[in-house]
């Protein structure tokens, strides 16, 4: 899946809190993961997401998914977020 999904996403969560709280009330359309991510961290938000059949996104690494937030800062998961109404 091309990281131009969470690029050009109007609303997105960056960080594993972030995500994680927004996967809990039903806001996220998808997840992206680096493959290089602590395996600690990603596990239970993958789980999660499987579990409310959210679909997942493999990206190669967490610098690559941090630049594609436009953030300065590696990051191992970001969410895309529903469009608010």
């Amino acid at each position: 899946m091309s990281l131009d999904i969470i690029k050009e996403a109007k609303r997105r969560t960056v960080g594993t809190k972030q995500t994680n709280k927004a996967l809990e009330k039903g806001q996220l359309v998808g997840i992206f993961i680096a493959m290089d991510a602590e395996h600690r961290l990603i596990k239970p938000v993958i789980a999660a997401a499987k579990e409310r059949n959210i679909p997942i996104y493999y990206v190669e690494s967490m610098k690559k998914l941090g630049a594609a937030c436009e953030i300065e800062v590696d990051t191992a998961i970001a969410g895309v977020l529903k469009e608010e109404k």
